[in-house]
C-alpha cells in the first residue's frame, strides 16, 4: 500500500484518463500515462540534484499538472513531500521549511514574488527548480542553486528504478495553519494515504470510479486537497486543476468547460460560486456531487446549490486525520426535514475509523445525540504525533483529541457545536457560535457571518456578531436580532453587532476567530450594542 502503487495504477491501467489544468481562457492536458513517464523523469531529477533518501521536499505551488507530479514522483522515490502553504506569513512559511528540514524547493514561477523574501532564511534548502517563466532575479543572491522544471525534466531518463518502499514510512507532510502558536507538522505515511484513498472513493464517502472527473478547488498545499488527487488517481478519474483562478467567474467557466462531476472546496469559495451563477444562469449541473467542508457548511449554501441542481455534501476532518473522517449522506429511508438534519451534520464516521465523545476527566459521554463533549477519533490515516514534537495532550492511548465540541446521535451523526477554544460560555450556559453563524446566513442578505465571545461583566461571556451584508442591500441589527428570535433562545442572541466588509480568514480559508477577537479588543470594529 504505497503512492507508487496508485501512480502504477494511474499511468498503466488508466493511462489515458487525463490531468488538465485551467489557464484562464483554455486548458493544458496530459494523460496520466504522459504524467507517469514524466513522474519518472521527475524523480531522476531529483536523484541527480542529491534526493537519495528520505530528504524532505517541499512545493510552493497552486493546483496544477507539475504540482500532481510532485505528489507522486516524490513519495514514490523514497523522499517526503512536504507541501508549503503559500498564504502563511512569512515568519510562519520559515519555521515550516526549517523544521521539516526541506532540501529542495519546487516552485511556481508565478509565487517568485512570494518565495524570494525568504527565500535566504530557508537554511536547509539547496535547491529551487522554477515551474514556468518568470523573473529570477529576485531569487538570486540567495544563496541556492536555480533549475528550470522543464529543462531538469528533458535531461532526466524516460524510466526510473522505483525503490521497494516500506508502507509504513512517511509520503508525505502538512503542517496545521497555526492558530495558536507555531504549526505542527503532520507526517502521512504511504499506507496511511492509500487507505484514506480507498475509504475516499467508498460511496459512503465521495464514491469515485472512471467515470468521474474531480475538481480539487481546495488547496494541494492543504491536507493533500483533501486527498482527492491520489483518490482520483487510484479511481481513474481525471482531475482538473484550477491553478490560481479561484474566484467565482473563473471558477465557473471551468466548470461550464470542462464539466466535472465532483469537486471540493471551503463554504466561502461555494457561497461565492453560487452568487455568481445565480447572477449569470451559469449551468453547473455536471456536478454529482460537492464535498464542502473546513468549516461548517450552512444548510442555506446547501438549499441554493440544490435550487440549481447541485447537491453539496458536509465533510468532517482535519490536518490531522488526513483529512476526510466523516461525511453526511442520510440515512437510507430518510425523508423530508430528517434528510436534512442529516446533511447539516458533520456525518458518520468512515469505515476503519472509530470516534467517541468525552466529557471532563476523559469520561465516554453517551452516543444520545444530546451529550456534549469533545470529539476524539483514532484509525489508521489518524496521525498519533506531530513531527519533532509528540504534544502529549492532543494524543492519549490512541486517540486524537480534536479540539471540535459536539455530539453523537445512536445512529452516529456527529453534530458538531463549536471549537473548544471558539464555545461561548455566557452565565454558566453554553452557546454555539456555529449554529449562531448558519442561521444569521441563512438570511437572504446576509453573505458571512461570525460569532465571537467578547468579555462582559455580568455574564462573564456574551457574542459579538460580525456580519458582511449583501451588495445594495440594507439590513440593521435590530432586524437580524429578530431574525434569530425564531430560531435560538433569547438568552443566546448577541447584543453586539458590527457589519464589516469581509471576515478575516485563516490561510485554509476558516473565519479567523482570533483576529476577530483581537480587532475587538483593539477597538477596530465599530460596534452596536441592542437589547
Amino acid at each position: 500500500m504505497t503512492i507508487t502503487t496508485i501512480m502504477r495504477c494511474g499511468a498503466g491501467v488508466f493511462g489515458e484518463a487525463s490531468v488538465s489544468t485551467w489557464t484562464g481562457d483554455g486548458t493544458r492536458r496530459r494523460t496520466y500515462a504522459e504524467v507517469g513517464e514524466r513522474a519518472a523523469r521527475l524523480a531522476g531529477a531529483l536523484r541527480g540534484l542529491g534526493v537519495d533518501g528520505d530528504q524532505r521536499v517541499a512545493t510552493f505551488a497552486w493546483n496544477n499538472t507539475e504540482h500532481l507530479e510532485a505528489y507522486l514522483a516524490v513519495p514514490s522515490m523514497g523522499a517526503v513531500l512536504h507541501t508549503l502553504n503559500l498564504r502563511l506569513f512569512p515568519d510562519q512559511l520559515v519555521y515550516i521549511a526549517n523544521h521539516a528540514e526541506d532540501r529542495v524547493v519546487i516552485a511556481d514561477a508565478s509565487l517568485i514574488p512570494l518565495l524570494a523574501p525568504v527565500l535566504a532564511r530557508l537554511e536547509t534548502v539547496r535547491h529551487v527548480v522554477l515551474v514556468g517563466e518568470g523573473d529570477t532575479a529576485p531569487l538570486e543572491g540567495a544563496g541556492k542553486e536555480l533549475h528550470d522544471y522543464e529543462e531538469l525534466l528533458a535531461a532526466a531518463p524516460a524510466t526510473f528504478a522505483w525503490p521497494e518502499i516500506d508502507e509504513r514510512s512517511a509520503a508525505a507532510m502538512c503542517y496545521t495553519s497555526g492558530t495558536t502558536g507555531n504549526p505542527k507538522g503532520v507526517v502521512y505515511s504511504h499506507r496511511s494515504a492509500y487507505l484514506h484513498s480507498m475509504s475516499t472513493c467508498t460511496g459512503n464517502a465521495m464514491g469515485l470510479s472512471a467515470s468521474d472527473v474531480v475538481l480539487p478547488v481546495v488547496p494541494m498545499f492543504h491536507a493533500n486537497a483533501w486527498g482527492l488527487p491520489y483518490a482520483a488517481v487510484m479511481a481513474g478519474a481525471s482531475l482538473v486543476m484550477p491553478d490560481r483562478f479561484l474566484q467565482a467567474e473563473p471558477l465557473v467557466r471551468l466548470i461550464e468547460a470542462e464539466r466535472p462531476t465532483v469537486a471540493g472546496a471551503v463554504p466561502t469559495i461555494w457561497s461565492d460560486v453560487l452568487r455568481h451563477a445565480k447572477e449569470h444562469g451559469s449551468d453547473l449541473t455536471s456536478l454529482r456531487l460537492v464535498p464542502c467542508g473546513g468549516s461548517a457548511v450552512p444548510e442555506s449554501l446547501m438549499r441554493g446549490f440544490e435550487e440549481i441542481g447541485v447537491r453539496i455534501v458536509q465533510a468532517w476532518g482535519m490536518t490531522e486525520t488526513s483529512p476526510v473522517a466523516s461525511v453526511a449522506h442520510p440515512p437510507p429511508g430518510a425523508a423530508g426535514e430528517d434528510v436534512w438534519r442529516a446533511r447539516a451534520s458533520q456525518g458518520r464516521v468512515l469505515a476503519g475509523l472509530e470516534m467517541r465523545i468525552v466529557g471532563d476527566g476523559d469520561v465516554v459521554l453517551p452516543r444520545d445525540g444530546e451529550a456534549v463533549g469533545e470529539v476524539e477519533i483514532r484509525g489508521p490515516w489518524i496521525t498519533g504525533a506531530y513531527h519533532l514534537d509528540e504534544d502529549p495532550g492532543r494524543f492519549h492511548d490512541g486517540w486524537l483529541r480534536t479540539g471540535d465540541v459536539g455530539t453523537l446521535s445512536p445512529d452516529g451523526y456527529l453534530v458538531l457545536t463549536d471549537r473548544a477554544k471558539d464555545v461561548i460560555k455566557s452565565g454558566g450556559e453554553w452557546i454555539s457560535s456555529v449554529e449562531l453563524e448558519n442561521h444569521l446566513m441563512a438570511h437572504p442578505d446576509v453573505v458571512e457571518a461570525a460569532v465571537v465571545g467578547v468579555p462582559d461583566d455580568r455574564w462573564q461571556e456574551r457574542p459579538l456578531a460580525s456580519v458582511v451584508v449583501r451588495d445594495g442591500a440594507e439590513v440593521t441589527a435590530a432586524q437580524l436580532r429578530e431574525f434569530l428570535a425564531g430560531r435560538v433562545a433569547k438568552w443566546q442572541l448577541p447584543e453586539r453587532w458590527t457589519f464589516v466588509a469581509e471576515i478575516p480568514k485563516t490561510s485554509v480559508g476558516k473565519f479567523s476567530k482570533k483576529t476577530l477577537r483581537q480587532m475587538y479588543r483593539d477597538g477596530d470594529l465599530t460596534v452596536q450594542k441592542i437589547i
